[in-house]
């Protein structure tokens, strides 16, 4: 155990300080690493300990202006909605992500140089494989966020982010950022080495972990952004394949219409949640922010994405709360708040994150199928998600095959054209704003399709425009990243 509060008390060091090194990393306690069981402990820490989904969502286009909100004056809030530097690094900013991701990163290399000390014991090789697949996640979700989209045209010249695989033995290394396509071979390089070594009976919690099912839906999501669409199918077969249809969210299910809101603002994060595949706990204010920012999802987003007319016929199903228009939400995250001692009345506020989740999954899936031409495979998955979201009407609370199912003819028609790809990735591409409000993904859609996004101001008089082409999809590196002589992201 001192081990873990040692390296915990290292990355709160950063967390919770104006600390201004470049990638912050807990003491060097290598000596101590000598079991599985401190190595394993250790793992605990090498998922990214931040919160993405408050500047992805707010930069996409899930996002308006209510005109109102209670935070008003949070920057984290107002700059990735106008396109701005988040000029912040409290928490639930790319700054905090930034070195979230870098203390997950540090933690996983500080386990492959234990295990590797220990003479790279086949018995280790769990740890190891869930190592490798940590620090392959924690640089994918830097490169989704501080570099240009993978472009196989341009990947060879556009600056990636600074790959960290060994310990650091200075405090202040100097890294180079190469390039997004040097990246992506490090990042599949990982995973191609980490996916077999993993084992999932060896989890008390396995949903808090890589399981075999988790990194599978993860190089999903990674091959996705490379656009190697084979791959993509093969890990999303790998991760449920045709079991996956147990695992999606039931949100047209009697018990989740009936469930109250405290008790769906739990299920929508908890393990007990059959498709959730990787949860992460994460300080962050989200929980409590999201309903109530100024800068967030409108009742004209609602209309649009879930009362207008849809390809499936039927009506979603989806639980919306709000006494007003500018409050509307789906209840997701239930604040965990954790008081400094159990006298204080101050203390850290946590959010559960669904990190990957068996409806991602099964959407990326149908995308990869779509790209390779496999259109009525695709169409039957697409069937499968729609069967657990709509209803008929309010009489007739359930999904009926023969109305809400898709077919070639029937998609195209919604569409008004014949091209079928096309049609169902715009298909696929909804589904998935839809289902995953205030979860951010849509920011990652918006990033792969180069999907451009126009944000109006309340009264209609500025607007805020982000172009397929446009630098501000990539957020700006930490100041003091740049001023230790990486190159910043142009503006």
């Amino acid at each position: 155990m001192k081990i873990l509060r040692l390296i915990i008390c290292g990355f709160g060091i950063f967390f919770f300080s104006n600390c201004t090194k470049f990638l912050e990393t807990p003491p060097d306690l290598r000596t101590e690493l000598d079991s599985y069981d401190k190595i394993a402990e250790l793992l605990t820490t090498a998922y990214p300990k931040g919160n993405y989904i408050p500047f992805f969502d707010v930069a996409s286009d899930n996002a308006g202006d209510k005109g109102i909100g209670r935070t008003e004056g949070d920057i984290t809030n107002i700059h990735p909605w106008m396109y701005k530097d988040v000029d912040s690094r409290d928490m639930d900013s790319p700054t905090f992500y930034w070195y979230a991701c870098y203390a997950a990163i540090s933690a996983a290399n500080h386990a492959l140089e234990a295990i590797d000390k220990l003479g790279n014991k086949k018995e280790y090789n769990p740890l190891k494989g869930e190592a490798l697949i940590a620090r392959a996640y924690a640089h994918h979700m830097l490169a989704m966020t501080f570099a240009k989209n993978y472009d196989p045209k341009t990947a060879a010249s556009d600056p990636g982010i600074p790959y960290v695989t060994e310990t650091e033995k200075v405090v202040l290394k100097k890294y180079e950022r190469k390039t997004v396509e040097h990246v992506y071979q490090q990042i599949e390089k990982d995973i191609v080495e980490g996916l077999p070594l993993l084992d999932n009976s060896r989890y008390k919690v396995p949903k808090f972990h890589f399981t075999t099912t988790s990194a599978n839906a993860f190089a999903a999501r990674f091959y996705l952004f490379k656009g190697d669409y084979a791959k993509v199918v093969k890990h999303a077969e790998l991760a449920l394949g045709q079991d996956i249809k147990s695992y999606i969210r039931p949100i047209n299910s009697v018990k989740h219409i009936s469930m109250e809101y405290f008790t769906k603002q739990e299920w929508y994060t908890s393990t007990e949640n059959p498709s959730n595949l990787l949860i992460c706990e994460t300080p962050s204010l989200w929980g409590r922010s999201y309903v109530g920012n100024r800068y967030g999802f409108t009742s004209t987003i609602y209309y649009n994405l879930f009362l207008a007319p849809n390809i499936t016929t039927g009506r979603y199903i989806y639980s919306f709360f709000g006494a007003t228009e500018t409050v509307i939400h789906i209840p997701k995250f239930r604040e965990h708040f954790v008081t400094t001692n159990v006298n204080a009345s101050f203390g850290v506020p946590y959010n559960m994150l669904p990190l990957f989740t068996a409806d991602e999954l099964l959407l990326n899936w149908a995308e990869g199928l779509t790209k390779l031409r496999r259109f009525n495979e695709a169409i039957n998955l697409l069937n499968t998600f729609i069967s657990h979201k709509v209803i008929y009407n309010s009489e007739i609370l359930r999904y009926v095959s023969d109305i809400h199912d898709l077919n070639v003819t029937k998609i195209n028609n919604f569409y008004g054209d014949q091209d079928l790809e096309q049609n169902l990735i715009k298909t696929i591409l909804r589904f998935k704003q839809i289902e995953f409000v205030f979860e951010g993904l849509r920011w990652m859609d918006v990033l792969r399709h180069r999907i451009p996004v126009q944000h109006w101001s309340y009264n209609g008089n500025e607007s805020y425009i982000l172009d397929p082409g446009s630098n501000n999809r990539m957020f700006q590196l930490p100041d003091e990243v740049i001023l230790s002589g990486i190159e910043p992201n142009p503006r």
